[in-house]
């Protein structure tokens, strides 16, 4: 058993509270820098938009540790990918995590969203399990997916019918967020059965985090199963509706 699991389960029997466990799909393919020479549609080197996704996990992180009830039951876990997917931090309680800074895939070309969402969707069965086994309840897991590109090879096809699946028996909440023009709306619409996928405004990374901290914050506090109406006026500040 190795120190990090061990650190995870002593979490679990000292802190008992009911978990929200968040996943960030984030894609971090070269096109990412904003380079044309490099896949991106525009010349957008001032910030890169790799900087200001990193700017705007920075923030998510901070809002949530600062949240007085939400920092003892969010958990975070950020998946990385390009033509390949990494774990880039796995679950566990936000007070002892620092905060990743996420790189450019160089050397691994494409966008990979199907295996980037099925490396998540193992993750989050493991972590469920893991509450399961130190009997802490848990809410219904959000995974957000973030990309500026398309799909580079078919592993989203089946894999958004489990999330389809999953999201549609109230197992999986799922934001689907396109990042530029680049974006693949359609594919983007195949993991999202109930929530139209929506475009990030510019680089309005840090204005979707705030925003997407600010929705988290509820859930600790409600009925397991309760329904948290989002906030509409919100989504104004870091979408093109």
């Amino acid at each position: 058993m190795n120190d990090n699991l061990i650190i995870k389960q002593k979490d679990l029997i000292e802190n008992p509270t009911p978990r929200v466990a968040v996943c960030l799909v984030l894609d971090c393919s070269p096109s990412m820098s904003g380079e044309v020479n490099y896949g991106s549609i525009i010349q957008q080197t001032n910030p890169r938009p790799i900087n200001a996704l990193n700017e705007g996990v920075r923030c998510f992180f901070a809002a949530v540790k600062e949240d007085e009830i939400a920092k003892y039951s969010v958990e975070i876990a950020v998946v990385s990918f390009s033509g390949k997917a990494k774990i880039v931090l796995d679950f566990q309680s936000i007070e002892n995590v620092d905060i990743p800074t996420l790189e450019l895939d160089m050397e691994h070309g494409g966008t990979s969203i199907g295996t980037a969402v099925k490396l998540t969707l193992e993750l989050l069965n493991k972590r469920k399990n893991e509450y399961k086994e130190a009997g802490v309840d848990y809410y219904q897991p959000w995974l957000v997916l973030m990309t500026d590109g398309q799909p580079t090879d078919d592993t989203h096809k089946d894999v958004s019918k489990t999330v389809r699946e999953l999201i549609n028996t109230e197992k999986l909440t799922i934001f689907p967020i396109a990042i530029g023009d680049g974006a693949d709306m359609e594919v983007l619409s195949m993991f999202s059965p109930k929530r139209t996928p929506l475009k990030l405004k510019g680089l309005k990374f840090n204005d979707f985090f705030e925003w997407l901290s600010q929705s988290i914050s509820p859930i600790p506090q409600s009925i397991p199963g309760e329904v948290i109406p989002l906030n509409k006026d919100g989504i104004k500040g870091w979408t093109e509706l």
